[in-house]
């Protein structure tokens, strides 16, 4: 008889960082870089509450670029997630892609599976977690976004601003 427990499956949503949750500013990588998206917590908050498992996938290719570090992204990511738990909201994972095919910085030049438009940030995670793929989806704020997600099997919505909230609301009641 084995000892292990078995986690029901459940819809992900999958949300891109920059020009999602927090404003497209650039190479973010310091928390002072931050500016939250309108509505953010509140929409992971709304997730949360949906029983959806919350992922942040994101292209880093400021590492590529020797910008900043891994070390940087996972110190931001950590921070970015407490600050979401002090408003109830709760990240999940978050995925990031340093390489990029035309990097700077040898070590991570390469065009890799977990790129987007490249499937893999999604199912690198939906291997790891028990994801619904059929009631999944992501949500980008560029065409690669939707392109991973579609090559992923999973719904994409093309995020142009606003609150993220009443958009991530509207996407549920569809």
């Amino acid at each position: 008889m084995s000892d292990a427990v078995s986690i029901p499956a459940r819809p992900a949503a999958f949300l891109d960082r920059d020009g999602v949750l927090n404003v497209e500013t650039g190479f973010a990588h310091r928390p002072e870089h931050i500016r939250w998206t309108t509505g953010a917590a509140a929409a992971v908050t709304l997730l949360n509450r949906r029983g959806f498992l919350v992922f942040v996938v994101t292209n880093q290719s400021g590492v590529a670029r020797g910008l900043y570090g891994e070390d940087d992204v996972r110190r931001l990511h950590d921070w970015m997630a407490e600050e979401l738990r002090r408003q109830g909201a709760h990240i999940d994972a978050f995925a990031y892609c340093p390489h990029h095919p035309d990097a700077a910085v040898a070590a991570y030049r390469l065009a890799c599976v977990c790129r987007k438009p490249a499937p893999g940030l999604l199912t690198q995670l939906m291997a790891r977690w028990p994801v619904r793929r059929e009631l999944s989806f992501l949500i980008g704020d560029r065409d690669t976004d939707l392109a991973a997600a579609k090559a992923a099997g999973v719904a994409g919505h093309l995020f142009t601003g606003g609150n993220l909230h009443d958009f991530v609301a509207a996407r549920l009641t569809d």
